[in-house]
Protein backbone atom coordinates (compact mmCIF):
# COMPACT_ATOMS: atom_id res chain seq x y z
CA UNK A 1 0.00 0.00 0.00
CA UNK A 2 2.75 2.56 0.67
CA UNK A 3 4.30 1.63 -2.45
CA UNK A 4 1.13 2.70 -4.52
CA UNK A 5 0.80 5.93 -2.63
CA UNK A 6 3.89 6.32 -3.19
CA UNK A 7 3.54 5.95 -6.97
CA UNK A 8 0.41 7.78 -6.98
CA UNK A 9 2.05 10.85 -5.62
CA UNK A 10 4.83 10.91 -7.95
CA UNK A 11 2.60 11.25 -11.00
CA UNK A 12 -0.09 13.66 -9.26
CA UNK A 13 3.44 15.73 -8.65
CA UNK A 14 4.61 14.88 -12.26
CA UNK A 15 1.01 15.82 -13.78
CA UNK A 16 1.61 19.49 -11.97
CA UNK A 17 4.99 19.97 -12.50
CA UNK A 18 4.76 19.40 -16.12
CA UNK A 19 1.90 21.38 -16.58
CA UNK A 20 3.63 24.10 -15.10
CA UNK A 21 6.88 23.32 -17.37
CA UNK A 22 4.68 22.91 -20.82
CA UNK A 23 2.95 26.39 -19.77
CA UNK A 24 5.97 28.21 -19.48
CA UNK A 25 7.97 26.38 -22.55
CA UNK A 26 4.97 27.24 -24.64
CA UNK A 27 4.95 31.10 -23.81
CA UNK A 28 8.57 31.71 -24.37
CA UNK A 29 8.47 29.27 -27.48
CA UNK A 30 5.55 31.41 -29.09
CA UNK A 31 6.94 35.58 -27.91
CA UNK A 32 9.18 37.90 -29.17
CA UNK A 33 10.04 40.65 -30.55
CA UNK A 34 12.35 42.46 -33.20
CA UNK A 35 14.66 43.39 -31.01
CA UNK A 36 14.70 40.78 -28.26
CA UNK A 37 14.17 38.16 -30.48
CA UNK A 38 18.14 37.26 -31.08
CA UNK A 39 18.81 37.43 -27.56
CA UNK A 40 15.88 35.46 -26.06
CA UNK A 41 14.30 32.59 -28.31
CA UNK A 42 17.92 30.82 -28.55
CA UNK A 43 17.38 30.69 -24.72
CA UNK A 44 14.33 28.62 -25.03
CA UNK A 45 16.47 25.88 -25.93
CA UNK A 46 17.49 24.94 -22.16
CA UNK A 47 13.70 24.40 -21.86
CA UNK A 48 13.70 21.71 -25.01
CA UNK A 49 15.24 18.18 -25.77
CA UNK A 50 16.56 15.93 -28.50
CA UNK A 51 15.25 15.98 -32.00
CA UNK A 52 12.57 18.80 -30.97
CA UNK A 53 15.47 21.08 -29.56
CA UNK A 54 17.05 21.19 -32.85
CA UNK A 55 14.29 21.66 -35.05
CA UNK A 56 13.50 24.80 -33.04
CA UNK A 57 16.67 26.04 -33.02
CA UNK A 58 16.97 25.55 -36.86
CA UNK A 59 13.53 27.39 -37.52
CA UNK A 60 14.27 30.02 -34.79
CA UNK A 61 18.10 31.02 -36.22
CA UNK A 62 16.52 30.68 -40.08
CA UNK A 63 12.82 32.02 -40.33
CA UNK A 64 11.95 33.26 -36.98
CA UNK A 65 14.62 35.79 -36.19
CA UNK A 66 15.08 36.69 -39.43
CA UNK A 67 11.39 37.37 -40.12
CA UNK A 68 10.71 39.33 -36.86
CA UNK A 69 13.70 41.73 -37.78
CA UNK A 70 12.98 42.15 -41.39
CA UNK A 71 8.43 42.46 -40.97
CA UNK A 72 9.10 43.91 -37.45
CA UNK A 73 6.96 41.50 -35.96
CA UNK A 74 5.95 41.24 -32.08
CA UNK A 75 4.26 37.68 -30.82
CA UNK A 76 2.83 37.57 -27.38
CA UNK A 77 1.59 34.22 -26.40
CA UNK A 78 -0.50 33.37 -23.15
CA UNK A 79 -1.88 29.76 -21.92
CA UNK A 80 -5.24 30.65 -20.55
CA UNK A 81 -5.90 26.86 -19.90
CA UNK A 82 -3.12 23.82 -19.60
CA UNK A 83 -4.18 20.33 -18.46
CA UNK A 84 -2.41 16.62 -18.03
CA UNK A 85 -3.23 14.05 -20.21
CA UNK A 86 -0.80 11.88 -18.60
CA UNK A 87 2.12 11.92 -16.49
CA UNK A 88 4.27 9.42 -14.50
CA UNK A 89 7.77 9.71 -13.11
CA UNK A 90 9.51 10.58 -16.09
CA UNK A 91 7.66 10.97 -18.76
CA UNK A 92 4.25 13.25 -19.10
CA UNK A 93 1.49 15.18 -22.33
CA UNK A 94 0.40 18.12 -21.56
CA UNK A 95 -2.64 19.86 -23.25
CA UNK A 96 -2.40 23.62 -23.66
CA UNK A 97 -4.84 26.50 -24.92
CA UNK A 98 -3.36 29.10 -26.46
CA UNK A 99 -4.09 32.62 -27.23
CA UNK A 100 -1.50 34.62 -29.17
CA UNK A 101 -1.46 38.18 -30.69
CA UNK A 102 0.47 38.45 -33.82
CA UNK A 103 1.22 42.35 -34.47
CA UNK A 104 3.44 42.71 -37.99
CA UNK A 105 4.70 46.44 -38.34
CA UNK A 106 1.69 48.76 -37.94
CA UNK A 107 -0.78 46.51 -38.75
CA UNK A 108 -3.72 45.93 -36.99
CA UNK A 109 -2.89 42.90 -34.34
CA UNK A 110 -4.34 39.81 -35.07
CA UNK A 111 -5.53 37.40 -32.18
CA UNK A 112 -5.55 33.22 -32.83
CA UNK A 113 -6.98 30.73 -30.26
CA UNK A 114 -5.22 27.26 -31.16
CA UNK A 115 -3.93 24.25 -28.95
CA UNK A 116 -0.88 22.07 -28.58
CA UNK A 117 -0.21 18.32 -27.41
CA UNK A 118 3.58 19.02 -25.51
CA UNK A 119 5.22 16.04 -24.50
CA UNK A 120 7.65 16.40 -22.12
CA UNK A 121 11.06 14.21 -20.44
CA UNK A 122 12.07 14.59 -17.47
CA UNK A 123 15.77 15.20 -17.07
CA UNK A 124 18.04 15.99 -14.13
CA UNK A 125 14.91 16.73 -12.85
CA UNK A 126 13.84 19.43 -15.02
CA UNK A 127 10.67 18.79 -17.02
CA UNK A 128 11.97 19.24 -20.73
CA UNK A 129 9.79 20.11 -24.00
CA UNK A 130 10.22 16.94 -26.06
CA UNK A 131 7.43 17.45 -28.42
CA UNK A 132 5.13 20.69 -30.10
CA UNK A 133 1.88 19.14 -31.90
CA UNK A 134 -0.56 21.68 -32.74
CA UNK A 135 -3.85 20.31 -32.60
Amino acid sequence: MKFHDATQRQALDAGSESVRAATEGTIAMLSYAPDTAETNLPLVRDRLTGEFRDSFSALVNDVVIPGAREKQIVSTATVPAAASVSADYGHAVVLVYVNQTTVIANDPPVDTASSAKVALERIDGRWLISDFAPI
